[in-house]
């Protein structure tokens, strides 16, 4: 992320990716590191530069959604969605999305997509998932970059279309979570929030991250 920022600000172009053999310092969400071993996985970073800011607020959940039609073929079973920016297969974590924005005066300037796949199972990580043995890297790799590029051009909220689809694959909805509010989760809205049914009504959340009744943040 830290290599594709630098490059953004010098210049380099839309679609422009670094890419990663392995990690020492990973980045993810609320500031969470970790490390990822040589080869056993993707860990890219895609320059975008959108031409609808406000799509971005939605563009993990549409990343999502590429990413989880690129991954179906390669994945044991359907890939599915957590809100705001995991993708699973059966109850394991199979790959993460976090972008970062940079913005010139009231203008965005770039996005940088981060997205790490576990192609082989990681070693020293709890509730991971992988996908099939037979899966090649960079074969995944060549159905990713295109995938994200086709997420990150289009504008406005999420679709009709995309809103059903992202249902399908919700792996949250009917759940009870504690975070970001005790509640039951009832899916998301165009604008991207989630909604929770709690003891005080439907509330909609923009931030935070979603954790289940009795499971681990």
């Amino acid at each position: 992320m830290d290599d594709a920022h630098g490059l953004a600000s010098g210049g380099a172009p839309a679609g422009t990716v670094v890419i990663a053999d392995r990690q020492t310092s990973g980045r993810g969400r609320a500031g969470r590191r970790w490390a990822s071993e040589s080869g056993q996985g993707i860990w890219m970073t895609l320059i975008e530069r959108p031409n609808d800011s406000g799509a971005v607020e939605v563009l993990s959940l549409r990343l999502g959604l590429r990413v989880a039609r690129a991954l179906d073929r390669y994945a044991e079973s359907p890939v599915r969605l957590k809100w705001p920016n995991d993708v699973y297969v059966g109850d394991g974590k199979l790959a993460g999305i976090l972008v970062e924005a940079r913005w010139r005066a009231n203008r965005l300037d770039w996005v940088a997509i981060g997205i790490g796949v576990n192609v082989r199972p990681p070693t020293d990580v709890e509730n991971a998932a992988a996908l099939q043995p037979s899966a090649d890297r960079v074969d995944v790799l060549a159905e990713l970059v295109p995938a994200v590029r086709a997420a990150a051009q289009v504008r406005g909220p999420l679709s009709a279309g995309e809103l059903e689809e992202f249902a399908a694959r919700d792996m949250a909805a009917g759940r009870t979570c504690v975070t970001p509010a005790s509640g039951r989760v009832c899916g998301i809205t165009p604008s991207g929030e989630l909604l929770v049914d709690t003891d005080v009504g439907l509330r909609a959340f923009r931030d935070g991250s979603l954790t289940f009744a009795g499971a681990t943040p």
